[in-house]
């Protein structure tokens, strides 16, 4: 009987608790609201949402190019960090060392600087014209280096004892990789790896320095234009917003689905 009553408590409580949830995150926003709202009125700012109504053809199309540029990066920097990874564990020597010095190189210096030198400097050595594939280059090797360590750390998280039993039961190295090393590696590595792709298109916005028609240089096309500083910028936080956060969502249930005891 007892335990009847508390199943029938528990749609109860769950109720309660997503009513908490949804209550505490509404006081948040609100909170925010009001403070940024407290902001602009102090600063007596005059808003010219018409001049930059009219280019908003031009923000969509450089939010589109921003989100053609993170896809096809997103692809490249998660093969080429995956390949650096495994290339860090490789017993050729210098294979291994290559992928140390390219993600120690990488890491180890600001994104801009690399855009100069691979844009300027790689790119006219190699022929490349095309902005728009020196730019999903750039951005694949920057964030494949990261993506590199991420991976890196999730495989060298599984214990030696699960190794050794999938060798014990007879799995090949490739089996081994594949059905208990890698599963249990993308698990831990995906809270960090959402991050970086969130940060990639982010990151993205800096090859506007190199006059790709991307939503940062349009947005700021647009505040050349109009003289509108906030109204022009903030469509451009409400975009990247709207291509980050679905990341990190999406991350957060795979995370869950991928869920288990060890």
């Amino acid at each position: 009987m007892k335990s009847l009553l508390i199943e029938e408590k528990d749609p109860v409580s769950k109720k309660a608790q997503r009513w908490a949830h949804a209550l505490s995150f509404s006081l948040a926003l609100i909170l925010l609201t009001l403070a940024l709202f407290a902001s602009f009125t102090a600063l007596d700012y005059r808003w010219n949402w018409s001049s930059v109504f009219e280019y908003r053809a031009k923000f969509f199309i450089g939010w589109l190019n921003t989100i053609g540029i993170s896809i096809v990066a997103l692809v490249c920097s998660v093969a080429i960090g995956l390949l650096s990874a495994l290339l860090v564990q490789s017993r050729i020597l210098p294979l291994r060392y290559l992928s140390k010095i390219y993600v120690e190189l990488i890491r180890g210096t600001p994104l801009l600087v690399q855009i100069f030198i691979f844009f300027y400097v790689i790119a006219d050595g190699l022929g490349i014209e095309n902005r728009y594939v020196m730019g999903v280059l750039i951005m694949s090797l920057f964030s494949g280096a990261y993506i590199s360590e991420i991976i890196r750390a999730g495989m060298e998280s599984v214990g030696k004892s699960q190794r050794d039993s999938a060798k014990a039961v007879g799995f090949t190295s490739y089996q081994t990789f594949r059905y208990v090393i890698f599963p249990q590696a993308l698990r831990q590595s995906l809270p960090a790896l959402a991050g970086q792709f969130a940060n990639l298109i982010k990151d993205s916005s800096l090859l506007s320095v190199i006059a790709i028609s991307e939503f940062t240089l349009n947005a700021q096309e647009v505040n050349a234009l109009t003289y509108s500083t906030f109204e022009s910028f903030f469509p451009l936080a409400l975009g990247y917003l709207a291509l980050s956060l679905p990341i990190m969502r999406l991350s957060r249930y795979i995370e869950k689905r991928l869920a288990f005891d060890t």
